[in-house]
């Protein structure tokens, strides 16, 4: 083997000096490189997480205030509701004090602001009584307010009601009602509410044209498996002055039916069966202890699949 000149020996001398003092440098620069990319890396993850604490403790601040905002405001109109039932009750309390317009307009202002906590059917029935004994030339009049006040209320609460569960309309022929000893069964009806399936069938025994009210007869079945079936019957009377959310039937599983009266006249009636959770009942309507353990236990278990 033939031996390097020297010329080229001093070449490869210089180029491995050379590599060795390049090696050097180049892992001083990937040091460095490698360092200011991880420096920078941590000072944005930093700025990151402070701009998202900052967020976070600007929202809990706003939340807060709002909290607090909507305490007072519910405060503040928990005292106004409470100084008008106050003044308007006593209208009633004091009959000798109030005119029959002051009373009217009275029911008016306790219908609209509190339908949804108050039985207010005795009041209706009361001053329907009182105005139509009185001789007052406007009594027609009144009596016209009140009705208007009833059907309003029905109405609000059964749009409310509807939202939240299903309806079924009806009409009931008067006609057929007297020719039929006994009552008339209504075309049945088939509703579900969170997964509940009920089928509702009513009848109607007779009808008051004077008060415009109908006593009905009210079965609910509720299949519960293959074999059984749950079966609930009401007998009741209804009129305009029969809020769904006050007078309903209470079925199991904290649900609710009510059936209303839409209109009235000589020749049927217009009617409407609800059917609805029983956290939409007026507020003095409570569920049994047994019905909330039921609510918290079948909650629980639903957390504990998705957990899974």
């Amino acid at each position: 083997m033939a031996e390097q000149t020297p010329d080229k020996k001093a070449w490869w001398e210089k180029a491995s000096v050379l590599l060795q003092s390049s090696s050097g440098l180049i892992t001083a620069i990937t040091v460095a490189i490698i360092g200011m990319i991880g420096t920078n890396y941590l000072k944005e993850r930093e700025l990151a997480e402070t701009q998202s604490r900052e967020r976070l403790q600007a929202a809990e601040t706003n939340v807060r205030i709002y909290t607090e905002l909507m305490s007072k405001r519910e405060e503040a109109e928990s005292a106004l509701r409470k100084d008008m039932f106050v003044s308007i009750i006593q209208s009633f309390l004091r009959p000798a004090s109030a005119s029959l317009d002051e009373k009217v307009l009275n029911i008016e202002l306790l219908s609209y602001n509190f339908h949804e906590s108050l039985n207010l059917k005795p009041l209706f029935v009361y001053l329907e009584k009182e105005i139509s004994r009185s001789k007052d030339s406007e009594r027609g009049d009144y009596l016209d307010r009140l009705h208007k006040v009833a059907v309003e209320i029905t109405r609000k609460q059964m749009l409310v009601l509807e939202s939240a569960g299903q309806k079924v309309d009806r009409i009931v022929d008067f006609e057929a009602l007297r020719n039929t000893p006994g009552g008339i069964p209504i075309d049945g009806a088939t509703l579900t509410v969170d997964s509940i399936q009920r089928e509702f069938s009513l009848v109607v025994i007779e009808a008051d044209a004077k008060t415009k009210e109908m006593k009905l007869r009210l079965e609910i079945r509720t299949p519960m498996d293959s074999a059984r079936v749950e079966t609930n019957s009401a007998e009741f009377w209804v009129g305009f002055y029969d809020f769904p959310m006050i007078d309903n039937t209470r079925l199991s599983n904290d649900q609710r039916c009510s059936v209303v009266i839409n209109a009235f006249d000589t020749e049927s009636a217009d009617i409407t069966l609800a059917y609805f959770p029983g956290s939409y009942a007026s507020l003095k309507e409570k569920p049994y202890y047994q019905e909330v353990v039921q609510k918290l236990m079948k909650t629980n278990a639903t957390f504990g699949a998705g957990s899974k």
